[in-house]
């Protein structure tokens, strides 16, 4: 970490929900100048962290503090649709007063009101431009524009605030391509405390270091947490550099941590074996002492002494093996817990499986609802694998929703050859009151309990998870009891369709659904701006939504910067 003073401190820190989940535990972690990723697994309180230090919920117990001001965008950015830019920029009450003092209006309040800020108007436009929206207004309203338009307006009033610290919670969600070059540049230009918690490779291949935080255990990784003590829940491994970098840091230390259970286990056996081996030879011993005693070949005194003795001695023998092994056992404990769930989706379902010439889906002079059209003849054959890209409003979620049935075209056909399925942005495929179990069985009516459990089981949900309600899952469990409903249905999908399956999925989540559907052999078309989770599922071919769909390649607008 820097040498420089840290801006904020987190001493003791703990929080828990209203109905006594326990998030924190005397958590100790301080962030210094510089850009940090902060990553963990869905559920580790990223979010609740950032709220906690911007101030927005209260701790449970310890303290936050903060040299400076803080500016947090959180994950869901919901604006007033009625408000004007400007508003949204806070700077409606300095633009009014500016505008009265030019007019000649030279009253003490408008003066009192602009302070020293008499370029915030240019300020604004600037940093719109910078952002790529130098095409709204100041005067326009929240409505007009997009939702991935509404994040950058909310980071550009950050901008203009000029915090000393910003936290940024999942900025890329819903960005297009275009907007999240414009965000990364904001980010690399960035001077001050940053805190950026995302499951975007790119975005947090530009921090300066990581922090790693996880629920409890693994204290051997945990070098920011001082003492001894029980357990805590959480804490911050630091590595420095960038993701890329944490990758190849944190292979090593598994690698290690393998080879630790790997010997652990091997000493684990080894006391089991000595331990009874020991018990063999005392049985022997005292077998032969009884033997002793019966043909009284000795004193009846001294056979009682040597008894005595031999029990005494047993005694601190058996006592010395239960030690060492119970020492093994904790050692092997040690080493289990330093390794982390690697666990991967497996899908081995043949009938996913397209010839390669079959027609598996056209388009014919497709016309959309909101406008946009598909010209021509489209046709999609075989397993391809096609990623459906375009700025944010260009109609990609329209189109899947089409092809799905969800939405009538305006004209033209949109039709199936095979069975599909299509799982949306909002996971509302899902009954929150069924449980992960019930929702599978919904799709799948004809298999036995036991079928759709051992199914589950590939999807990670063993035993008493496959019973959770929905309602009761984190974003990553949800996304995957949904995808298991799609992928386990009857009959099954050959051709599944994605609507930016990455948002809000922690990494371990990324790499599980980049596993599974590797393994998947039927048609698979995925709108998504997460160009290098695309790019490491096999994407074929590559389509462009911008008013009209049309074929591109990546490099032909720049996608595998």
């Amino acid at each position: 970490m820097s040498t420089f003073p840290t801006s904020i401190t987190c001493t003791s820190l703990s929080f828990a929900w209203p109905d006594g989940t326990s998030v924190f535990e005397d958590l100790q972690v301080s962030f210094g100048p510089g850009r940090t990723g902060l990553v963990g697994v869905n559920g580790s309180g990223k979010s609740t962290l950032l709220k906690l230090i911007a101030g927005q919920l209260t701790p449970t117990d310890g303290t936050v503090r903060v040299a400076g001001e803080v500016g947090h965008l959180p994950q869901n950015v919901t604006l007033d649709t009625g408000l004007r830019v400007d508003e949204a920029l806070d700077i409606a009450a300095k633009r009014a007063a500016l505008h009265a003092i030019e007019s000649g209006d030279v009253s003490e309040k408008h003066f009192d009101i602009v302070g020293d800020d008499w370029d915030v108007e240019e300020r604004a436009v600037a940093t719109l431009g910078e952002l790529g929206l130098g095409h709204i207004e100041l005067d326009r309203t929240i409505g007009e524009v997009s939702g991935g338009e509404s994040v950058l307006l909310r980071l550009a009033a950050l901008l203009l605030r000029r915090p000393d610290v910003l936290l940024l919670d999942e900025p890329t969600n819903n960005l297009d391509l275009y907007a999240r070059r414009r965000l990364y540049a904001a980010v690399e230009a960035w001077s001050g405390v940053m805190v950026v918690v995302s499951h975007d490779r790119e975005l947090l291949d530009l921090v300066d270091q990581i922090a790693d935080l996880h629920r409890g255990g693994g204290a051997a990784r945990s070098a920011s947490v001082e003492g001894g003590g029980g357990r805590r829940v959480g804490e911050v491994a630091w590595y420095g550099g960038n993701y890329s970098a944490y990758e190849e840091v944190l292979a090593t230390e598994q690698e290690a941590a393998e080879r630790m259970v790997r010997a652990a286990e091997s000493d684990l056996k080894k006391q089991k074996r000595e331990l009874v081996d020991a018990q063999v030879k005392l049985a022997h011993r005292k077998r032969y002492a009884q033997k002793m005693y019966d043909t009284k070949r000795e004193p009846r005194a001294v056979m009682k002494l040597k008894s005595r003795s031999a029990q005494v001695s047993a005694g601190k023998h058996r006592i010395m093996h239960e030690e060492k092994l119970a020492e093994a056992k904790d050692r092997l404990d040690e080493a289990v817990d330093a390794v982390r769930d690697d666990d991967e989706i497996r899908v081995d379902l043949p009938y996913t499986a397209v010839p390669p010439g079959r027609t598996v889906l056209t388009l014919l002079d497709l016309e959309l609802a909101y406008g946009a059209s598909v010209a021509g003849n489209f046709d999609l054959r075989g397993p391809e694998r096609v990623a459906l890209i375009g700025r944010n409003g260009a109609g990609k979620t329209t189109l899947l929703r089409t092809i799905s049935g969800e939405l009538a075209p305006v004209s033209g056909e949109a039709r199936a050859h095979v069975p599909l399925r299509f799982l949306p942005q909002r996971l509302d495929v899902l009954d929150d009151e069924l449980t992960v179990a019930e929702n599978v069985a919904r799709f799948s009516p004809g298999a036995t309990n036991n079928r759709v459990r051992a199914r589950l089981a590939r999807f990670l949900f063993r035993g008493a998870r496959a019973d959770q309600r929905a309602a009761t899952l984190s974003g990553g469990e949800r996304f995957r009891a949904a995808l298991a409903a799609l992928m386990l249905a009857e009959p099954a999908p050959q051709l599944l369709m994605l609507d930016e399956p990455t948002n809000n999925l922690d990494m371990a989540s990324v790499r599980q659904l980049t596993t599974a559907l590797e393994s998947y052999e039927g048609a698979l078309i995925v709108a998504s701006h997460d160009v290098p989770f695309l790019e490491s599922i096999g994407i074929t071919r590559w389509l462009l939504m911008e008013g009209e769909l049309k074929e591109i390649t990546p490099e032909a607008v720049g996608y595998t910067g």
